[in-house]
C-alpha cells in the first residue's frame, strides 16, 4: 500500500478525453522548453505540409486535406524535442565523463541537447574529445580494413533514417562485403513483414488514407493510437461519425480508444465535450487476439454452411476465394479441428463476444484491420497477423475501396528502410539489381539480425557497430547483454542527433558522428536539399528542413555517407 500511495503522490489521473486541452497544454510546456519558441513555431507550421517537412513522430500517413496544423501532439513533441537551442558540444563533454553520464537518466541524457561537432572517446580521461570528420573517417576505414572478414562489422538502421540515407548505407555496407543489418525492424514490426510476405507475398499493407473514409468496419487490434499514432484518431472518429463500425480488441482500455476532443474543433474544445471513438470494445487475454479470429471464422464457416443447405446466399466471397487464393480446403480443414472450448480458453472472451465480432465483421462490406506491436509482439505474432489475412481473404476484403490490411508502423520511415534494402535476408532479384546497376558483386549469404548481432559481439565474432541513428543499448530486450556486447567491440560509431544510452556503451574505440535531423536545412552546393520518407499506406514524401542547424559541423546522413570533406 505504501508502494501504491508513493505513486499517486508522482502520477495524476488524467481523467480527461484524448487530445483536447491536455494535449495543449503539453505541446506548449514542450514548445516553451526548446529554448526557441519562435523558431519551432515555424517548424510546427510546416511539419507535413508541402514543401516543409515530414513528421518525425511516427509512420501514420498524411491527410489528403489542406489545413495549418497537420501534426499530433506526439510530432510536436518531437519537432520541439529535436529543434532545441541547447548543444552538446566539446565543453560539455569537458564537464561530464562517461561514467558520470552513465549515472544520469536516458530522459536527462536526451534533454541536453543536439550535439553539434563530431567526438571520440578517450579511454584515459574516460572522455569524449574533438576530432575532425576526415580524422573520424579514417578511424572508421582503419578498423574496418583491419578485420578478417566484412562480418565482423555490424550496421545497425534506425526506422527514423530517411530513404537516401538507408540506400547508401545498405550499398556501402554491401560493397565492403556483409548483410549484417541489425535494425530496429527485428524488434517490432518483422512479425508483419513475415506473415504478410508469406500470405500475400508482400511486406506492407494493402490500404491507402482513402481508404478509412470508405471502411464500413475498422478492427483495431493490439494497438493504442492515441499514445503511438494520435493522428489516427481522426479517423476513427470519423467513422464512427458517418456509422461505420470501429470495433476494437485491447486487453487495455487507453482513452484514445474511448474518448477524442478534436483540437481543432472550436465548438468541441470551448464546450469542453469528446466524441466516442469505438462501436464495440472487447478485452481479450493477453495473446488472445489469434483465437478470437480463430472463433470468428469458425462462425463465418458454420453460416456459410447453414446457407448452403439452405440454398441461400452465404457470407464467403466463393468467386475471390476460387480466383484469388490458394489452399482454401486445407484451411477449412484447421477451422474444423479447432476446438470452441480452446478458443473461450486462449481468447478470455465468452462464446457470444465471439460471435458479436463475427457478425459484425460479416454485416460489413468493406472493412479494414489495423494492428501494431500488441500483436506481433508475441511467440505466435507471424500466425495471428496470417489470421487476420485468412479472415480477410474469406469476404474477398483484400484489393478493393474501402477494405484491406494495415500494419501500422511506428518510427517514421521504418518502411521505408526495409523498402531501400536495409535487411539481414535480402532478396535475391534485389541483389541481382544492385549488381547490375553498381558492377559489383554484392554478398549472398544472410547477415544478423538485431539478437544475431548482439551474440556476434558477446563472443567476439563481431568488432565494429555502426549505427545509424537509434539507441541500439536501449531498445534491444536484455539491455544489461546489449551494453556488455558493445563494450565488447574494438569500435561503436553512433551517428546520431541527440545524447543517449548507446553512447555510454562506448567500445575501446567510440565516436559520435553528429547529423542532421529532420527539421535541420540541409544547405549544399547545388542548394537546400530533401530527403524522402515511406508512411504506413506505402507513400512517399519528400521532406525539407525549415531551420538553420546549431552548428557546421553537423552533417546530413547522406553527405556523410557518400565522400569525407577537408574539415
Amino acid at each position: 500500500m505504501s508502494w501504491l500511495q508513493n505513486r499517486k503522490t508522482q502520477f495524476k489521473i488524467y481523467k480527461g478525453p484524448a487530445a483536447g486541452w491536455g494535449a495543449l497544454l503539453s505541446v506548449t510546456h514542450a514548445w516553451l522548453n526548446s529554448e526557441q519558441p519562435i523558431k519551432n513555431i515555424k517548424a510546427l507550421l510546416r511539419t507535413n505540409q508541402q514543401g516543409g517537412f515530414d513528421c518525425p513522430g511516427c509512420a501514420w500517413g498524411d491527410s489528403p486535406e489542406s489545413g495549418a496544423v497537420k501534426f499530433c501532439e506526439n510530432g510536436a513533441k518531437a519537432v520541439n524535442w529535436e529543434a532545441t537551442s541547447r548543444q552538446v558540444d566539446a565543453t560539455f563533454f569537458a564537464r561530464h565523463s562517461v561514467t558520470q553520464l552513465r549515472e544520469q537518466s536516458d530522459y536527462w541524457l536526451e534533454y541536453q541537447g543536439r550535439l553539434t561537432e563530431p567526438v571520440r572517446y578517450d579511454a584515459a580521461t574516460d572522455r569524449y574529445l574533438p576530432i575532425s570528420w576526415n580524422a573520424a573517417f579514417a578511424l572508421i576505414a582503419e578498423h574496418l580494413n583491419h578485420l578478417e572478414s566484412p562480418d565482423q562489422a555490424e550496421f545497425y538502421t534506425s526506422g527514423r533514417a530517411s530513404n537516401e540515407a538507408a540506400f547508401l548505407y545498405q550499398l556501402f555496407a554491401r560493397a565492403y562485403g556483409t548483410n549484417n543489418f541489425p535494425d530496429c525492424s527485428n524488434m517490432c514490426h518483422e512479425p508483419s513483414g513475415v506473415a504478410l510476405n508469406g500470405s500475400l507475398g508482400t511486406g506492407k499493407g494493402t490500404v491507402t488514407f482513402e481508404d478509412f473514409e470508405h471502411a464500413d468496419a475498422i478492427f483495431v487490434l493490439g494497438q493504442n493510437p492515441g499514445t503511438n499514432h494520435p493522428r489516427m484518431l481522426e479517423p476513427l472518429r470519423d467513422a464512427v461519425r458517418r456509422g461505420a463500425q470501429v470495433v476494437c480488441f485491447n486487453p487495455l482500455k487507453e482513452r484514445g480508444l474511448e474518448r477524442f476532443q478534436h483540437p481543432q474543433k472550436m465548438t468541441e474544445m470551448l464546450t469542453n465535450r469528446s466524441k466516442p471513438m469505438h462501436t464495440d470494445f472487447f478485452q481479450p487475454a493477453l495473446g488472445g487476439d489469434m483465437a478470437i479470429l480463430r472463433g470468428m471464422a469458425k462462425y463465418l464457416l458454420a453460416w456459410e454452411r447453414d446457407a448452403q443447405r439452405r440454398g441461400v446466399s452465404g457470407v464467403l466471397d466463393d468467386d475471390f476465394i476460387l480466383l484469388q487464393t490458394d489452399g482454401f480446403a486445407a484451411y477449412l480443414e484447421v477451422l474444423d479441428a479447432t476446438d470452441w472450448a480452446h478458443i473461450v480458453e486462449q481468447s478470455g472472451l465468452s462464446l457470444g463476444q465471439i460471435e458479436r465480432a463475427a457478425k459484425l465483421y460479416c454485416e460489413a462490406s468493406n472493412v479494414i484491420f489495423c494492428w501494431a506491436m500488441g500483436i506481433t509482439q508475441h511467440h505466435h505474432g507471424v500466425a495471428t497477423i496470417q489470421e487476420i489475412v485468412n479472415l480477410q481473404l474469406l469476404r474477398g476484403n483484400v484489393g478493393r475501396p474501402g477494405a484491406g490490411l494495415c500494419p501500422v508502423r511506428g518510427h517514421s520511415n521504418v518502411q521505408g528502410d526495409r523498402t531501400m534494402g536495409i535487411n539481414e535476408r535480402p532478396p535475391q532479384d534485389f541483389l541481382d539489381r544492385l549488381a547490375e546497376s553498381f558492377s559489383f558483386e554484392p554478398p549472398r549469404r544472410n547477415g544478423h539480425n538485431t539478437v544475431e548481432a548482439i551474440h556476434a559481439m558477446l563472443k567476439g565474432e563481431a568488432r565494429v557497430f555502426v549505427a545509424l541513428g537509434g539507441n541500439f543499448a536501449q531498445a534491444t530486450p536484455d539491455s544489461t547483454l546489449t551494453h556488455q556486447a558493445l563494450s565488447n567491440c574494438a569500435l561503436t560509431v553512433q551517428i546520431s542527433t541527440k545524447l543517449n544510452r548507446s553512447h555510454l556503451m562506448v567500445g575501446r574505440d567510440a565516436l559520435i558522428l553528429p547529423c542532421l535531423g529532420r527539421t535541420d536545412i540541409d544547405q549544399q552546393a547545388t542548394g537546400a536539399q530533401c530527403v524522402t520518407v515511406e508512411d504506413s499506406f506505402s507513400m512517399v514524401h519528400a521532406s525539407f528542413g525549415q531551420l538553420e542547424p546549431l552548428s557546421k559541423q553537423m552533417r546530413s546522413e547522406c553527405s556523410g555517407l557518400m565522400k569525407p570533406d577537408t574539415n
